[in-house]
């Protein structure tokens, strides 16, 4: 039987095998064709008010697409952490090469506390595929909530767990988005032995493996407010930073959502708490 720890390595190898097809993908449009601003839709940055004279922690940040954003915007220091070696080489080259300062740590999010030697921040931003890697939430809040100066923000923004339920299911002459997975956690992590990954590119060569865990949104307020942070905002949105299913049109803003005429669903949701 393979054990949490052993997942949680699995994950880790995954992610150093998936970097390489991600920095090359056209997805990630690294040859300058998307901006770090392009990974946030406009209520983002209204929920997260202004930046200057803030410190910013990116948790579980891959290569920093969408950390180079904060110093843009006028935060003091912005640190991204990622378990990703090659992730986080590359996110330092990335920053470097845009002449953006970021502080880069490479730490597994649960020992983020003593990776960082105990620093507080103003600002704790995660999500966008970032929870379902994660077997216990209430763990993760603690270390959150231990990473926030007194008044410090956690702002996740994360693919909703509908959308994660949701799959196309072929029928004759359409192809319609029908609950194909679970929406609630508790059975367990999903297993995946996939060679292929979220972007365009080649097949990983190696460490195809990963374990994904299933949160619903019950389970992610619990949690932060387990940790005895203040939930001040919860919001859900039909938008996508990208085009997940065919039929999904380009929104003003930039992003994604499905045509008119279709049910307006949540494919995305934000949590806004305070220490």
């Amino acid at each position: 039987m393979t054990t949490e720890e052993e997942m949680l390595r699995a994950n880790r190898r995954n992610w150093d095998a998936r970097t390489p097809v991600h920095v090359a993908s056209a997805f990630y449009g690294l040859d300058g064709s998307r901006s770090p601003e392009d990974w946030f839709a406009p209520f983002e940055w209204e929920d997260l008010g202004t930046l200057p004279g803030r410190r910013v922690l990116h948790l579980q940040c891959h290569l920093g697409t969408e950390t180079q954003a904060f110093p843009a915007r006028g935060a003091e220091h912005t640190v991204g952490l990622d378990f990703s070696g090659e992730a986080v080489a590359q996110a330092r080259r990335l920053a470097e090469e845009a002449g953006r300062e970021v502080e880069f740590v490479r730490a597994d999010v649960h020992r983020a506390v003593e990776a960082l030697g105990g620093r507080r921040f103003d600002v704790v931003y995660t999500g966008k595929g970032a929870l379902c890697y994660l077997p216990d939430l209430a763990a993760w809040a603690e270390v959150v909530r231990d990473l926030l100066r007194p008044g410090g923000v956690l702002y996740v923004v994360e693919f909703h767990p509908l959308l994660n339920a949701l799959g196309p299911v072929a029928r004759p002459g359409e192809h319609d988005l029908l609950l194909a997975h679970d929406y609630l956690g508790g059975r367990g992590p999903v297993r995946s032995d996939s060679p292929h990954t979220y972007t365009d590119g080649p097949p990983l060569r190696e460490a195809t493996t990963s374990f994904e865990w299933r949160h619903g949104i019950g389970e992610v307020v619990t949690a932060v407010t387990g940790a005895g942070l203040t939930v001040d905002l919860l919001r859900e949105t039909d938008l996508l930073p990208w085009q997940r299913f065919a039929s999904m049109e380009r929104d003003e803003c930039g992003w994604w959502r499905l045509p008119e005429g279709e049910p307006r669903i949540p494919l995305m949701f934000a949590l806004r708490a305070r220490a």
